[in-house]
């Protein structure tokens, strides 16, 4: 059976690519684990220095699979929806305490957790034909994997709070605009860029940068922790709604929600 996740190491650079391009790398099962196992063992590899996350195919990552979260809230699987996000949350905080920079390559799509997995990089390169999106509430859901952390940090509560509220997506010259990203390149300057970006930061003290990562992101107030506990216990509340059945019904059967405030 195909790995979901795929690991190459080219020098000083390791790679993580997400790997299900059928599914626009939405993250299903046993895949949560299969990242967190490949981060760590890249971060604990000395010949690393730098790590770069990006997807199989033309998405990034749609985010959690639609069609297993049906299943959790038909069940009302409450356990199954807790593993998923603590192991969301494992997976957030290591890539934040990773002392190496970590970043993430985004060639198409982000959406949901997909969206906050590349905000929770120390770095983002965007693709002309990427897509942002803080998709949750048009599932009845509300966001994990950080989110209601790093987007008002990146661009301002206000702008932050509409992309939650609507849902909608914006495209990569918008996401440059208000923060979300660094760099956007076409589509054929897209990788050579990102290999630049990784050599020129290989190239410097390791230890030094690992210093100074951890220092800007502890500066930040020290509030992520808390955050994300507060996004699983909202999480929870949510998925026991109806609006998240109903929105995750009308999803896959290609119709308008109608959510009801229940």
């Amino acid at each position: 059976m195909e790995s979901y996740v795929l690991v190459e190491k080219i020098g000083a650079v390791g790679k993580l690519i997400l790997n299900r391009p059928e599914k626009l790398n939405a993250v299903i099962g046993g895949m949560r684990e299969e990242i967190i196992s490949s981060l760590q063992a890249l971060s604990e590899d000395s010949k690393i220095r730098v790590v770069v996350i990006t997807g199989a195919g033309r998405a990034f990552c749609a985010g959690g699979d639609i069609h297993h979260l049906r299943e959790l809230v038909d069940s009302q699987n409450l356990e199954g929806l807790k593993e998923m996000l603590f192991l969301g949350k494992s997976l957030v905080t290591l890539i934040r305490k990773m002392p190496k920079p970590v970043l993430a390559a985004v060639n198409g799509p982000a959406a949901g957790a997909g969206l906050n997995l590349a905000l929770s990089c120390d770095i983002r390169i965007a693709s002309e034909k990427a897509v942002f999106g803080a998709s949750f509430s048009k599932i009845g859901l509300h966001p994990d994997w950080g989110g209601s952390w790093f987007l008002p940090r990146l661009a301002g509560p206000s702008r932050a709070l509409e992309l939650i509220f609507t849902g909608e997506p914006i495209d990569a010259q918008e996401a440059y605009r208000i923060g979300l990203v660094n760099h956007v390149y076409s589509e054929t300057e897209f990788y050579p860029a990102v290999d630049k970006l990784c050599a020129a930061l290989a190239a410097r003290p390791p230890q030094a940068l690992a210093l100074a990562k951890t220092l800007v992101w502890e500066s930040c107030h020290w509030g992520l922790e808390e955050t994300l506990e507060s996004e699983i216990q909202n999480q929870i509340e949510s998925f026991q709604t109806k609006d998240a059945r109903e929105g995750i019904h009308a999803f896959l059967e290609k119709r308008a929600p109608v959510f009801s405030g229940e």
